[in-house]
């Protein structure tokens, strides 16, 4: 593994990436590179945000500096699209070995009505996916729940 993608959009979930895949990066003296995604759903007239790329910039920027202490030079990458699809393209598009997303642990229903960017891009990207799961509440069982 030369080079390492993180998906990171400044959740929790992402903020376990972000150490998983900055461990990966070091052990292995990979370079890491970090996409955030400002997602559109087409519009009548052109795309519609969700949400404003200044927030995406800010995620960019918090990852960069979280990453200098332990990687330097992290590739920042801005995108805007489908998340799922803008974070294979961006790593298909800079031959990165490795996607590193984290995974909101959404139920089976969940998944069904908001679907999942991780799993998507686990089952269509052409690099190795990691998935980072969000830990489990203590003292749960774990599992789907509806």
């Amino acid at each position: 593994m030369n080079k390492i993608l993180l998906a990171y959009d400044g959740t929790a979930q992402a903020e376990a990436a972000l150490g998983v895949a900055a461990e990966l990066a070091t052990k292995l003296g990979a370079e890491i590179g970090v996409v955030s995604v400002v997602p559109m759903h087409p519009g009548r007239i052109g795309g519609d945000p969700w949400d404003d790329a200044s927030v995406h910039e800010q995620e960019l920027l918090q990852a960069s500096e979280r990453l200098a202490a332990i990687k330097p030079r992290a590739q920042l990458h801005r995108a805007t699209g489908d998340p799922a699809t803008e974070i294979e393209r961006t790593a298909a598009e800079h031959g990165y070995d490795l996607i590193v997303v984290g995974s909101r642990g959404l139920s089976t229903i969940g998944r069904l009505l908001q679907g999942s960017i991780s799993e998507h891009v686990a089952t269509h990207a052409k690099a190795n996916v990691m998935v980072v799961r969000p830990p489990r509440p203590a003292g749960g069982e774990g599992g789907d729940q509806l």
